[in-house]
């Protein structure tokens, strides 16, 4: 990049695809090339990057994050219009884990 990008779109824009190849290696190993580590700010900064110029040159299903549904079994919760009342939930949902009170002898 010889100019600065006075956007993010511009910025974006200026990535190309050794780049971004760049930048999610970086972010997996958490070390520049030069084997520096990323700060945080770099590495929150890396990830937007990478999601934007995924978002803006990959199909879905090939975009960071992605995760397959199309395997998944469906429900009649999955239907459009299924509604439940407040609190309620399908007998086939999962219900929410309820901790049972431990007392002083049960902790480690």
């Amino acid at each position: 990049m010889s100019a600065t990008p006075d956007s993010m779109q511009a910025l974006i824009d200026s990535i190309t695809p050794q780049i971004h190849e760049a930048l999610k290696s970086a972010v997996e190993t958490g070390r520049w090339a030069n084997g520096e580590r990323l700060t945080p700010q770099q590495l929150e900064h890396s990830l937007q990057a990478i999601i934007a110029w995924e978002a803006r040159h990959l199909p879905e299903e090939q975009r960071v994050g992605y995760i397959d549904t199309s395997g998944l079994q469906k429900s009649h919760c999955d239907e459009p219009g299924h509604t439940h009342g407040a609190g309620d939930s399908c007998a086939s949902e999962p219900r929410p884990l309820l901790w049972a009170e431990q007392d002083n002898a049960t902790r480690h």
